[in-house]
């Protein structure tokens, strides 16, 4: 009986962790001896080659965050929040398809109006919401999620015709990490997540990396 209990328990816990994604969150961050802050985010996604790391965007940032959300010990108060968000369906199925995988010019506008124009790879669309795409830019290789098609048709974003995918460049150094993902839509670039750090970062494999240890 206790053993059967024992499935039971690791069977609804699994269930639990698979269908938290598509859902808000909110949890408490404690880091060191540094305050309490309080955040709120949509779990994207969750990676298929380590299912306790969790995708995540939190409110007003464009970054995706890689969190272990049930074995973080900086994570406090974890809370699944009722599932009130619409996700818009994607009007243009063509372009979104075009743009994956593809070399990209990406314009941001700064606060005191200037021009900045991103070169990037567009990696994937968010599988929940359709009109969010995953993009690493070479400037900073970390993964970002953006409104891409309306970028588009507002002029603010253009595919790069006729050349590569922008390659990121790494040099590892003293940090340590796991390739945690293979982008499919490039399968030369991969998701590196090192230890301690909740950023993923999307980085081009190349042969001289594997005289580094990773774990």
């Amino acid at each position: 009986m206790t053993s059967l209990l024992k499935k039971r328990r690791r069977k609804s816990s699994s269930n639990a962790l698979r269908n938290i994604v598509g859902s808000r969150i909110s949890h408490s961050w404690k880091e060191g001896n540094e305050p309490v802050t309080q955040w709120k985010a949509i779990v994207l996604g969750q990676l298929p080659t380590n299912r306790s790391l969790y995708l995540v965007k939190y409110g007003g940032i464009d970054s995706v965050y890689g969190q272990e959300l049930y074995s973080d010990d900086r994570i406090l108060n974890l809370k699944v929040l009722p599932p009130n968000v619409v996700f818009p369906q994607v009007r243009d199925a063509h372009l979104a398809r075009a743009l994956v995988g593809r070399a990209v010019q990406h314009k941001f506008e700064g606060k005191d109006g200037s021009e900045d124009n991103w070169r990037g790879v567009v990696l994937a669309q968010v599988p929940i919401i359709k009109d969010l795409f995953y993009i690493t830019y070479k400037k900073d290789p970390a993964r970002y999620a953006y409104q891409l098609l309306d970028d588009y048709k507002e002029g603010n974003l253009h595919i790069i015709p006729d050349t590569p995918p922008a390659d990121s460049d790494v040099l590892i150094g003293n940090w340590f990490g796991k390739f945690i993902y293979q982008v499919l839509a490039n399968p030369s670039l991969y998701f590196i997540k090192f230890h301690g750090d909740i950023h993923i970062y999307v980085y081009t494999l190349y042969i001289h990396l594997k005289s580094y240890i990773l774990k």
